[in-house]
């Protein structure tokens, strides 16, 4: 970009204006003694091409749609089709889940994204007591393959794409949506989506785990290996970082813990015999964006360089697709406050522009009333709003990596990259991300930097609206969702009716069967299938496997 003469000229040149000029307006004062971004790389007061010289621009940057994607995964962005605006729901049974995803489509939603409730996420049915409370609270109540059917009730397979936010169970409920699918005359092939699928970020983050990481990571393979030959539209995994992120993690770590988990997926994939370009196009990953704005846009643009390089050079892809990350986003749920609630609004705004600038796939922008409970039908509608303005008055939309080529993004894009091999080549020499996990290692990363977050916080250095800057002494007036808590009984009391109808011997017949080929190392997918088909209930399937695989036991981490 600049001859090496031309970049000695504007380093003296700097350097006059450093002493001359820049110098007295420090001396004057500033409002910290020190700038950094949230994951603590210093910042300078202004950059320019002497921050850049190491920056190859067709090997690091190129052009949209080519490897290595730092620009963006496809040539022309949302020139050609906006994100997909997928809001987050679920709650309480069935129906009133199906209520709000129509409900949402008929508001411009394109896309489904599925949360579930604890007991669903664990394996277990709604009538087990340990459950009690828990019922349908954080999401729809899933006991059966009815209760999909239910969910799903009028909304064409075929035509909607469905995010679902489900790990241990994941094979459970993709078989469900797969006979959903059939049951409305919808082949697996037409099916589109994403399972979440990604157990490994669960033993450190989430918690939602069943069964030890080996037999684990067998069946994510298993879905990932069956999804390859018979759903070639469907997402088989969405590899997460934002859960890592809002238990603690910085940016530098996001990139990194996140790329690491990748990195053992497919290699779990690989050891089957499977083709790395017969899989790892449908892969996927999910970050979140926080509010530091800069950061968040340069941490987007750096995972892509650093997977499709990881991709090409390590694991021999030569698929183009196959280097593509491809990536939904969610505003940073952890950075909402119950104070001021309203403020989240902005918050929300800034990040989901964050994630645009970056180049995300689909979007989730949360409610301002998500710090105190799930949101109402109107903070939802807000927030895909908030979208909706994005992509069609703002005018981000209309130039394909708009910030490219800025100093700052493209310094901030390299250095997020050198830090984050930097830890994945420190994963790597303790033997992988299973073995970090094991250690202890990455909890005790993802714990040190929330400790530090939160010290920052108290001593005043980093401000929070509404917490502790710019406090009000008023009471919080919004309205938030309510929950009804007679909606678990009438759960319960369905699950009841669901087991007195249903053909038992069939059950126990295909749970027998499902028992077999777990003890094997067949894939658990088609016979899977077949167990939901009779209506079967998550918990006598995953009872199954657990007395297969064993549960897993998390050590304590200080």
């Amino acid at each position: 970009m600049f001859t090496d003469e031309e970049l000695e000229k504007i380093k003296q040149e700097r350097k006059e204006w450093e002493e001359k000029v820049l110098g007295k307006y420090i001396e004057r004062g500033e409002r910290r003694e020190t700038f950094e971004t949230p994951s603590n790389i210093p910042l300078k007061h202004v950059y320019g091409p002497g921050d850049l010289k190491n920056i190859d621009y067709l090997e690091d940057l190129g052009f949209p749609g080519n490897p290595p994607f730092t620009r963006g995964v496809y040539p022309n962005m949302y020139r050609g089709r906006i994100w997909t605006m997928r809001q987050y729901g679920g709650f309480a049974d069935a129906s009133k889940t199906n209520e709000r995803f129509k409900y949402l489509i008929s508001q411009g939603q394109k896309g489904l994204s599925i949360a579930f409730d604890l007991p669903t996420q664990m394996g277990y049915n709604s009538d087990n007591k340990i459950c009690l409370g828990e019922v349908g609270r954080v999401g729809v109540t899933v006991n059966s393959l009815r209760d999909f059917e239910q969910v799903f009730e009028g909304i064409p397979l075929d035509k909607v794409s469905t995010s679902m936010t489900i790990n241990a169970p994941t094979s459970v409920l993709l078989a469900m949506y797969i006979v959903v699918g059939e049951k409305q005359g919808i082949k697996p092939e037409q099916l589109i989506g994403t399972v979440q699928n990604d157990i490994l970020k669960e033993y450190v983050a989430r918690g939602t785990y069943i069964y030890p990481p080996k037999p684990s990571l067998r069946l994510v393979a298993d879905v990932i290996e069956y999804c390859s030959k018979n759903l070639p539209r469907f997402n088989t995994i969405s590899i997460s970082g934002y859960h890592m992120r809002e238990a603690g993690c910085n940016a530098i770590q996001e990139i990194a813990f996140t790329i690491a988990d990748g990195i053992a997926y497919v290699e779990e994939v690989l050891s089957r015999g499977v083709k790395i370009d017969e899989f790892a196009p449908r892969l996927s990953f999910f970050f979140t964006t926080h509010n530091n704005f800069f950061e968040e846009i340069a941490k987007l643009r750096a995972v892509r360089k650093l997977w499709a390089k990881i991709m090409k050079d390590r694991f021999h892809a030569k698929d183009p697709n196959s280097m593509r990350l491809r990536f939904h986003t969610q505003t940073a749920g952890v950075t909402l406050t119950a104070q001021q609630p309203n403020v989240n609004i902005i918050r929300v705004t800034l990040q989901a522009l964050a994630a645009i600038l970056g180049g995300t796939q689909s979007l989730h922008t949360c409610g301002a009333d998500e710090a105190l409970a799930i949101p109402t039908e109107d903070s939802v509608r807000l927030s895909l709003r908030t979208q909706q303005v994005l992509a069609h008055e703002s005018g981000v939309t209309d130039v394909v990596d708009p910030l490219g080529g800025s100093y700052y993004i493209e310094y901030l894009t390299s250095k997020l990259e050198e830090k984050a091999l930097e830890y994945i080549e420190k994963i790597d020499a303790m033997g992988g991300i299973s073995t970090a996990i094991e250690s202890g290692f990455i909890q005790r990363e993802i714990q040190n930097n929330a400790y530090h977050d939160q010290k920052k916080i108290e001593a005043g250095i980093n401000q929070v609206i509404g917490v502790n800057a710019y406090c009000t002494e008023e009471e919080c007036k919004i309205k938030t969702f309510k929950h009804d808590i007679d909606e678990e009984q009438k759960i319960i009391s369905s699950l009841g009716e669901l087991k007195k109808s249903r053909d038992e011997t069939l059950v126990k017949k295909q749970l027998a069967e499902l028992k077999k080929v777990a003890e094997s190392s067949k894939n658990i997918m088609p016979i899977m299938i077949e167990v939901v088909k009779t209506y079967a209930t998550i918990e006598e399937i995953c009872s199954v496997l657990r007395e297969v695989f064993g549960e897993y036991r998390s050590s304590q981490i200080f």
